[in-house]
């Protein structure tokens, strides 16, 4: 089984981070390809960001196509260009936030996001609204924490997040915390460890429910509007897209 994680942001380090902790959890068998887009932001921290990151999504799933992967990972917790990237693949298409929502409620009836800034926690309030969870999170919470800075200063930027995940659990009334960021995949671990609560994280989340949706022979719905893009005319530098499905 061949799952491609994609890291919609170009910051390479950060993607070789995903890539280790999505192999640190795969099984034995399932082989893990992690990359980014050559263009785009080096970090996603607004709606701006996202939409020019889901070019980069689209373009990665293409490529994906050509070398027959199983399964997509939408590495970055805003789950950028999600459903265009489930439109170009007969494949499962996960996006970490949504994936992390779904093991948060199988293990607690409430939960917390921890995110990395303000701006960020609302997008993730909507994607709640949106994917059907928000009667099941407490709060959204953000850490005020730049993204690149859990690849300049991680060891500061882990401590901030410790306190904040601390925070959520004593005063939301939770079972469980979301990690609301693809760059702390690789914390997971710790961060339960100091807050004595589950700690859902969606790069690692997404891997297992890659896995089992191959395993079950399910794909991505081509009847309705998950169906392949109509080709039509796609002018200038986007020609190319034309016929999405080549």
């Amino acid at each position: 089984m061949h799952i491609r994680v994609i890291n919609p942001n170009t910051t390479a380090s950060m993607t070789a981070r995903i890539g280790k902790a999505a192999e640190a959890i795969a099984a034995p068998g399932t082989r893990i390809s992690a990359v980014n887009p050559q263009d785009g932001p080096v970090s996603i921290e607004s709606h701006f960001d996202e939409a020019i990151s889901a070019v980069g999504v689209a373009e990665e799933v293409r490529r994906g196509e050509r070398e027959s992967v199983d399964a997509y990972i939408v590495a970055c917790f805003g789950d950028p260009g999600l459903m265009a990237a489930r439109e170009l693949t007969r494949a499962p298409v996960i996006g970490i936030a949504e994936a992390a929502f779904h093991m948060a409620t199988l293990v607690s009836t409430r939960f917390s996001v921890v995110t990395t800034l303000g701006r960020t926690a609302i997008i993730a309030e909507h994607l709640l609204a949106s994917y059907g969870f928000a009667g099941h999170c407490r709060r959204v919470r953000a850490a005020e924490i730049p993204v690149l800075e859990l690849e300049d200063n991680n060891e500061a930027a882990f401590e901030r997040i410790v306190a904040e995940c601390r925070r959520a659990r004593d005063e939301d009334g939770i079972g469980s915390i979301v990690l609301g960021c693809g760059g702390m995949a690789d914390l997971t671990g710790r961060i339960s460890d100091a807050v004595g609560l589950p700690v859902i994280e969606g790069v690692t989340a997404s891997v297992k429910l890659a896995e089992a949706l191959v395993g079950l022979g399910l794909h991505t719905s081509k009847h309705g509007d998950l169906a392949f893009p109509r080709p039509k005319p796609f002018s200038g530098r986007f020609a190319d897209w034309s016929d999405a499905r080549h």
